[in-house]
């Protein structure tokens, strides 16, 4: 059975953008606030991060319990990795989630400057430079038979869509937020569907979910 390329629950603003300007440690969607975009996850009953009981149900809740359904690895940038750009000057940096990310698997960081792989809890960093297919060829070898999920940011789901590596794309839009800058996946959804078939599905949370798979 094929190894399918996943892209889930990736959340963009009205105008196509899935961070905004400017980022830095204390703001790492730049200008956009993480808050109003990801509000319809955060109210979910399966929101892994939540403390007081309830959430809502539904769509949205299957959405984020369906996260790591399937997944055996994991491909991101850099940048959704940290905010430093150029060589490494700090090794001690890993990653914005503390001693327990949220990924349970391996995770290959594409970048242009390497730095030896470690491990927090069940998640190993290994960083990794290359075309998008080499690194597709890595993190599926290292799934175990799993499928392989492209967690972002813009850029680089871009550089899979490009190389048209992407099986499946869930992409979340908040048809109320505005960014006008910042890390652009679309200008208009429709520019994939030459190559996808799509379903819209708008949500009582009012973000409306755009399910797209190969045609």
């Amino acid at each position: 059975m094929s190894q399918l390329l996943r892209v889930q629950n990736f959340n963009v603003s009205s105008d196509g953008f899935g961070a905004g300007e400017n980022q830095s440690l204390e703001r790492p969607f730049g200008h956009a606030d993480p808050g109003k975009m990801f509000a319809w996850a955060l109210a979910t009953a399966s929101w892994p991060n939540r403390t007081d009981p309830g959430g809502s149900r539904g769509l949205d809740d299957y959405m984020v319990r369906d996260f790591h359904h399937g997944i055996g690895a994991e491909i991101m940038g850099r940048n959704k990795f940290g905010p430093q750009r150029g060589p490494w000057q700090d090794h001690e940096w890993r990653g914005w989630w503390g001693d327990e990310p949220p990924f349970h698997t391996p995770v290959f960081v594409m970048t242009h400057h390497e730095r030896p792989s470690f491990t927090l809890s069940d998640t190993t960093f290994h960083f990794v430079a290359g075309e998008p297919a080499e690194v597709l060829r890595q993190a599926r070898e290292a799934a175990g038979g799993k499928d392989v999920r492209l967690g972002g940011g813009a850029g680089i789901v871009r550089e899979f869509l490009d190389a048209d590596l992407v099986d499946t794309l869930h992409v979340a839009v908040s048809p109320d937020i505005v960014l006008g800058a910042g890390s652009r996946l679309w200008e208009s959804p429709e520019e994939l569907l030459d190559r996808f078939h799509c379903d819209v599905v708008p949500s009582p949370s009012g973000v409306v979910h755009h399910l797209f798979w190969r045609r």
